[in-house]
């Protein structure tokens, strides 16, 4: 095999996943829609499946937009979902911390040295001893 064959080879396996990509990103975008008609999804898989190049075009010219936008909201979604389950597990804020250290104050059950001590512990963002 020459150079040229080799990096035909390349181009052709490049433009395969290329469009490998392309059809599991179209086919992903089609169930995520919710939106458009059962009857609408199968048919736009139909014709992916038997004019699969000229489909994936047309798909991504008609529905390019739209495609974008929800992905945009799913990326958004899991964004959301990832913070609000970091912020679950990540255990208190400095001020809920202070909080709790005021209201032992108040209590009497510490003294004005171990809460200033605390406080410090809160705002340095440094583990209690």
């Amino acid at each position: 095999m020459d150079f040229w064959g080799i990096v035909e080879t390349f181009f052709w396996s490049f433009a395969f996943i290329a469009y490998l990509f392309a059809l599991f990103a179209i086919i992903g975008d089609l169930f995520r829609d919710h939106k458009l008609n059962g009857w609408f999804k199968a048919i736009w898989v139909l014709f992916l499946i038997f004019v699969p190049f000229l489909t994936a075009l047309v798909y991504l010219i008609a529905r390019g937009r739209g495609m974008a936008e929800r992905s945009q909201k799913a990326q958004q979604q899991a964004q959301s979902a990832a913070d609000s389950y970091i912020r679950q597990v990540a255990g208190t804020t400095p001020t809920d911390d202070i909080a709790k250290a005021k209201t032992l104050l108040d209590s009497g059950a510490i003294t004005q040295a171990e809460y200033e001590s605390l406080k410090a512990h809160a705002l340095s963002g440094t583990p209690k001893a």
